[in-house]
């Protein structure tokens, strides 16, 4: 471990950093040329020289670096990771002795204490999310603390070095029994096909997964369900396993097909039952007006950025018109399911989009319930943007 470089911290970012912010913002560091190499361990300090707290050189679509300490006197050295790592596995102690779940979280970036870092828990396979090369540089550290806390059948990584947050395509197969793919796992007692060495995403996204559970227990009963932006179809498996009519899947991904049917598969579902359609869902939402399909539940989880063709869909922008277009496909006394996992909106605006759609729509609405993170995805509250998730249950009342 090289020599810490102190940072001086800007006056008004003091407070904050004093107050629990993890993260190393640029715009913070008065001494920006003093960082010359990612991976570096730097000492902030105010601007007469008082110690603040101890982090790393890193820099990602976030910030310039995460803190590690606020203790002047700990080394971030072996101990440091396994101490983490070990922290990191007591707190989701149960989800590794349920039989039912064997695909979830082990460490959640700077809800865990190291900012920058994800690993990911597929029945004793691990993927290591790395975010900076500054975190990187701590690789051999982190994979010993991981192999000394947990068993380890194999271990993927995926390099997420690029500033716009983008993947790095890479070999992503780093140590032990490469598993025979797909890798089957299980969220509540449903098989998921998983592809751990296939790119940035392996096939599910697990931060809904008290989501999913809610959908099949308690809402998809009886009901046609429409799943847009589907990815690989893992809330259409929850709501007929829930018994759905039918669903009807929507992305503009090619393999959204092939990926959605064998989800089905492996939860003995026959695809042929349901719909699957690969197209634009803006232009979907034409199409159903259009021949005048209407859905007892329409679920929405767009990417907070997303370009097709003709079309250019931001989050924070354009939420409002995608629920205006969802409410006039959607029964009387049906559910919207509305999900962003957008950062730069905290849930309060959420509901504003929510409550703006319904009334340019002259509509009427109850919201039943919400959802943000699961507890393996854990956030701490001096970070908000950390918790990203928003899952708002809406039931759009009869006029």
């Amino acid at each position: 471990m090289g020599k810490e470089i102190d940072i001086k911290v800007k006056a008004k970012f003091v407070s904050k950093i004093s107050k629990g912010f993890p993260l190393i913002v640029k715009e913070s560091i008065a001494n920006l040329n003093d960082l010359q190499e990612e991976g570096s361990l730097v000492r902030l300090v105010d601007e007469n020289n008082r110690f603040l707290a101890k982090g790393y050189y890193g820099i990602q679509n976030k910030g310039y670096g995460w803190i590690l300490t606020r203790r002047e006197n700990e080394k971030i050295d072996q101990s440091f990771f396994n101490g983490k790592i070990q922290a990191a596995y007591e707190f989701r102690k149960s989800l590794f002795e349920d039989g039912e779940t064997t695909a979830f979280r082990l460490f959640n970036g700077e809800g865990d204490g190291i900012g920058g870092l994800i690993i990911d828990h597929y029945d004793g396979h691990y993927v290591i999310s790395w975010y900076s090369k500054g975190i990187y540089s701590f690789k051999d550290y982190i994979i010993k603390a991981l192999q000394e806390t947990v068993e380890v059948k194999s271990i993927y990584q995926k390099k997420r070095f690029d500033t716009k947050g983008q993947y790095v395509d890479e070999d992503d197969f780093v140590m032990g029994e490469q598993p025979e793919f797909p890798l089957l796992v299980k969220e509540n007692g449903v098989h998921f096909a998983v592809y751990l060495n296939d790119g940035a995403m392996v096939g599910v996204f697990l931060d809904q997964r008290d989501v999913r559970r809610k959908i099949r227990d308690e809402y998809a009963k009886g009901k046609t369900v429409l799943n847009m932006f589907s990815y690989t179809g893992a809330f259409s498996v929850f709501a007929a396993l829930g018994g759905a009519v039918k669903t009807t899947s929507v992305d503009l991904a090619n393999r959204s097909l092939p990926k959605t049917i064998e989800q089905f598969s492996v939860n003995g579902i026959d695809p042929e039952a349901h719909n699957i359609v690969v197209m634009d869902v803006f232009k979907y939402f034409k199409y159903a007006v259009k021949k005048a399909l209407k859905f007892e539940m329409v679920i929405l989880d767009p990417p907070s950025f997303a370009k097709s063709k003709k079309f250019t869909f931001s989050a924070g922008k354009d939420y409002t018109n995608l629920l205006k277009d969802t409410i006039s496909i959607t029964e009387d006394n049906g559910v919207i399911i509305a999900s962003t996992n957008c950062s730069t909106f905290d849930m309060k605006k959420f509901k504003n989009f929510i409550d703006v759609a319904f009334k340019e729509m002259n509509g009427k609405y109850e919201i039943m319930e919400q959802f943000s993170l699961p507890a393996d995805f854990k956030t701490i509250p001096e970070y908000k943007e950390g918790n990203y998730l928003k899952v708002v249950f809406i039931k759009k009342i009869k006029g």
